[in-house]
């Protein structure tokens, strides 16, 4: 076994894939040169003490890379951070200029700040909320609309979301779009994003990042358990 392999601490939701994704796109093989160890987070696995070493906020992903900057062990949280780490450690996936490095920096913040939170909870009040608040499903899904809007405009006059080179933060929005329908977007509404969305999904690198963990993933709508641990008290213990 490589002794250098990097270990991922993950579940197949957007925030897990993106990682997955980009250690593919930087030309790590599953198995080979990277592990993922599934984190069961239905079942409450992200609060043991152990996780909570490596990722103090209990979420995914996490990962430790026996070699890191200085030759020793590094591990790391937040996904955002593990993209612009692995960026770092290959030199892939971000420009070295300061003019291009910043437009692609300003677009993984508008998902760690915009899109993955404004679309988790979209997802969290059309499809898990234990009732119907209209309210909240109206909120959430025009903030959706509007989010799909920006990018969409983007992408009229670009081939990427930070210009005509493919980077961390394609990866990084990409799988939160993954589940338009159930956010309640419409495609023909934004032509540009879709053009795009189609050209992501194509790359070899992300259809496998896409499918790992993938089999161990069950519908929780219909689980108590798991929806109490991740939507009610359990999140909020000290620890």
């Amino acid at each position: 076994m490589n002794k250098h392999m990097i270990d991922v601490y993950s579940w197949p939701t957007p925030n897990g894939n993106k990682v997955h994704i980009m250690l593919e796109e930087c030309g790590f093989k599953l198995g080979r040169d990277w592990l993922a160890h599934p984190i069961h987070i239905g079942q409450g696995e992200q609060f043991t003490p152990e996780f909570l070493t490596i990722s103090p906020n209990n979420k995914i992903p996490a990962l430790v890379d026996p070699v890191g900057p200085d030759g020793k062990p590094i591990s790391l949280f937040e996904s955002g951070a593990i993209l612009l780490y692995l960026a770092a450690k290959t030199g892939k996936f971000l420009p070295k200029t300061d003019r291009a490095k910043f437009e692609v920096l300003q677009w993984l913040m508008f998902q760690m700040g915009g899109v993955g939170p404004m679309l988790g909870q979209n997802h969290h009040f059309r499809q898990y909320a234990p009732e119907k608040i209209e309210y909240a499903v109206n909120r959430y899904t025009n903030e959706a609309k509007r989010l799909y809007g920006v990018m969409d405009k983007q992408l009229a006059s670009s081939k990427f979301i930070a210009g005509n080179s493919y980077s961390i933060a394609d990866m990084a929005i990409f799988p939160w779009l993954r589940n338009w329908q159930n956010q309640g977007m419409d495609w023909a509404d934004y032509p540009h994003l879709k053009k795009w969305f189609d050209l992501i999904a194509a790359r070899p690198a992300v259809q496998r990042g896409v499918e790992v963990l993938v089999n161990l993933r069950k519908p929780i709508q219909n689980d108590p358990k798991a929806n109490e641990v991740l939507f009610g008290s359990t999140q909020y213990k000290s620890r």
